[in-house]
């Protein structure tokens, strides 16, 4: 392949870039898995007879679908369990900064950390067959390929993880004004401690998860009801309160605290009948590295 046929290919395969971080972040949870996972799409089609392929917009979500398939099955090997607090990779932006292109298409087109903790229960194959056909429209002669089994087969996959994404979904998600609405009332209540403030804004069922990182001191399961989360969002808001800005936490508004330009901690906050249904604290300092605030 002459320097020109190497440029031509470089600029097709961009065009495609956004969608396929769009897919491998859902597979995978992560933006740096999602990064490795379309970099290893590029590999593979240097690799191939590329000139043979007459629609590279699905066989480079074929290819990254495999590579995210193959990731998540690995993990299993190697026995990685998620504990029941670990949470996904956030993507943000704040209301006071403007974010690069690629950061907002991946805003703009991703789900919820609800929705991708739902997606870390299912099987790397029932996943893959979700995201690929219920959210990227990928038919199912297509999925079939991906995880060798037949056409029906596949069908079956998205349909059982369906049923479950569906029975994790609150019954009425507030709209966006709504939220911020909450979320603004939630922080001012963390701020000054209002134990009481905070108890009736909680759903009485509320889940309260921090991700601070597997090695971290703060590890614990996740905290259930609503006397106990205000207990513990008014014991360990103190110090951080004071710090929260409303921002955008993967699509929708959550909040943030940065220290500087230093983001310590994302929170995403799912609002269900007026009522704050669960409440998801990104402290890893790993998950928050690649957010970047000017």
């Amino acid at each position: 392949m002459n320097e020109a046929e190497r440029e031509n290919l470089a600029e097709q395969f961009e065009r495609h870039r956004a969608h396929m971080r769009q897919v491998a972040y859902r597979m995978l949870g992560t933006v740096n898995e999602a990064d490795d996972a379309v970099q290893e799409a590029w590999l593979r089609l240097n690799r191939s007879d590329h000139a043979a392929v007459e629609n590279l917009g699905g066989w480079l979500t074929t290819v990254v679908g495999r590579v995210c398939l193959d990731l998540l099955r690995a993990r299993r090997i190697r026995g990685e369990d998620r504990a029941d607090a670990w949470l996904p990779e956030p993507v943000v932006a704040a209301e006071d900064v403007e974010t690069d292109p690629e950061q907002q298409a991946l805003i703009a087109d991703s789900v919820g950390l609800a929705l991708l903790v739902v997606l870390e229960t299912l099987s790397p194959a029932e996943r893959l067959a979700f995201v690929l056909h219920d959210m990227f429209a990928v038919p199912f002669e297509q999925i079939a390929g991906i995880v060798d089994r037949s056409p029906a087969a596949a069908r079956q996959l998205a349909s059982r993880a369906r049923s479950r994404v569906r029975g994790a979904e609150p019954k009425a998600p507030a709209g966006t004004r709504e939220r911020e609405e909450i979320v603004a009332a939630f922080l001012a209540a963390a701020r000054e401690g209002d134990f009481d403030r905070l108890l009736s804004i909680l759903d009485p069922e509320v889940v309260f998860r921090l991700d601070a990182g597997p090695t971290s001191p703060l590890a614990r399961p996740p905290t259930h009801g609503a006397k106990a989360v205000a207990e513990e969002i008014v014991a360990r808001g103190t110090p951080f309160a004071p710090l929260a800005q409303p921002a955008l936490v993967n699509g929708v508004p959550g909040a943030l605290v940065r220290r500087d330009e230093h983001v310590i901690a994302v929170a995403n906050l799912v609002v269900a009948d007026g009522l704050i249904s669960e409440i998801d604290i990104v402290f890893d300092p790993a998950k928050l590295r690649n957010i970047v605030l000017g």
